[in-house]
């Protein structure tokens, strides 16, 4: 059953990453970014990385894929015509692809990296995730969330209509 789970998401996010970066209408791109930060969570949990998945679903894909979507419909903005691909774009596809291919093969053939006997430290638990960001790691998580808000106010006045009507006294 986990060699399934773990097929079913990664395919998910696979297929859905290619459908963010082509597709010519950006809410269905942003929709399918938003579906594959869900497929990547899914390999998190199948991970046992629970407080990850969880993170990856609240700040990704609750609060920044949920902003970008806020930006585009505010913006109202329309897809053109798209550029063919250059043969250069193309070519480092294709080496990009051929390498990662290359990474992949190379993996199965090492052996494990954690040698049978040897033990590995104990997990952190949420009360130390916890007690380490309200303590050590306040003021960057401060910073991140109000320059969030700063961007959100910014697209608001960006994308407010200026009437050049002439109806002043």
């Amino acid at each position: 059953m986990a060699s399934f789970l773990f097929s079913f998401f990664a395919l998910l996010t696979v297929i859905c990453a290619v459908g963010a970066v082509l597709n010519k209408n950006t809410v269905n791109a942003a929709m399918c970014f938003m579906l594959s930060l869900i497929g990547v969570a899914g390999l998190f949990v199948l991970l046992e990385a629970y407080l990850l998945a969880f993170v990856l679903l609240l700040v990704y894909a609750g609060a920044v894929a949920a902003l970008f979507l806020f930006i585009v419909m505010l913006l109202n903005v329309q897809g053109g015509q798209r550029k063919p691909f250059k043969l250069v774009t193309v070519v480092a596809s294709t080496v990009a692809a051929a390498l990662l291919a290359l990474g992949v093969l190379t993996l199965y053939q090492q052996p494990a990296l954690i040698p049978e006997g040897t033990s590995l430290p104990p997990a952190a638990s949420l009360k130390d995730y916890a007690y380490q960001m309200f303590s050590t790691y306040l003021l960057p998580v401060q910073i991140i969330g109000f320059l969030l808000l700063i961007s959100m106010l910014g697209v608001i006045v960006l994308s407010k209509k200026i009437e050049t009507g002439e109806s002043a006294p």
